[in-house]
């Protein structure tokens, strides 16, 4: 099962062929990831080192360029029991956002824990209502150099970070494999009937089970 969300909350729920049926699934562009976002991330918060730059460093460092970083580590999972839906995948410590938080805060989370986009929570529920992107906030902040600080400290609810795709904690990872990849996503929350998010699965926790988790225990 999968939802999408906006800034006015839950805008579709279904499955994933009513999900590709939608004639504005195609406008989704916001959740879509290109080669300046990156490679696949892991979400999680533990062990991460807290190395990234703060804003006033990047503003002060403009020329320096958005080079790709690539993730290193490689956790093993081992398990010998079958794997077939997403709450086996995902992180469940998920860094997230509300609205009201600023521009700068957000830039400065994915530049800390190394991540490309953020879920953002409505203030008034607590429920996901979009996801915001490291290339959204670096063309909004630095679009006017000159007005460059004065952007970074507004809410996030001032962008238009679109739509964003989730999926329902017991939803077949082939399923969410397959959206992930026919949207470019390397990200994707795991959302619950009620709204609530769950958790978070990257594309780099879907590679770690391929690789250690023997095919037929995925994809029998």
């Amino acid at each position: 099962m999968f939802a999408i969300y906006n800034k006015a909350g839950l805008n579709f729920r279904s499955t994933i062929d009513n999900l590709y049926s939608l004639s504005n699934v195609d406008s989704i562009s916001r959740v879509r990831n290109n080669t300046e976002e990156g490679l696949p991330k892991d979400h999680s918060l533990k062990n991460k080192k807290r190395t990234g730059k703060t804003f006033e460093e990047e503003l002060n460092n403009k020329d320096t360029s958005d080079v790709t970083s690539v993730y290193k580590e490689i956790a093993n999972i081992d398990t010998k029991e079958p794997i077939f839906h997403i709450k086996e995948l995902m992180k469940t410590d998920v860094i997230t956002l509300n609205e009201d938080d600023t521009i700068k805060k957000a830039y400065e989370l994915m530049e800390e824990y190394e991540v490309r986009q953020i879920p953002v929570l409505s203030i008034e529920d607590g429920k996901i209502i979009g996801m915001v992107t490291h290339k959204l906030l670096v063309e909004y902040i630095f679009n006017d150099l000159e007005y460059a600080e004065h952007n970074a400290n507004r809410t996030l609810d001032t962008l238009d970070f679109g739509q964003v795709i989730t999926a329902d904690p017991i939803t077949d990872i082939r399923r969410v494999a397959k959206v992930m990849s026919d949207f470019s996503l390397t990200a994707i929350p795991v959302v619950d009937e009620e709204d609530n998010i769950k958790g978070i699965v990257s594309r780099a926790n879907i590679l770690k089970a391929i690789a250690n988790t023997p095919p037929l225990q995925i994809w029998g």
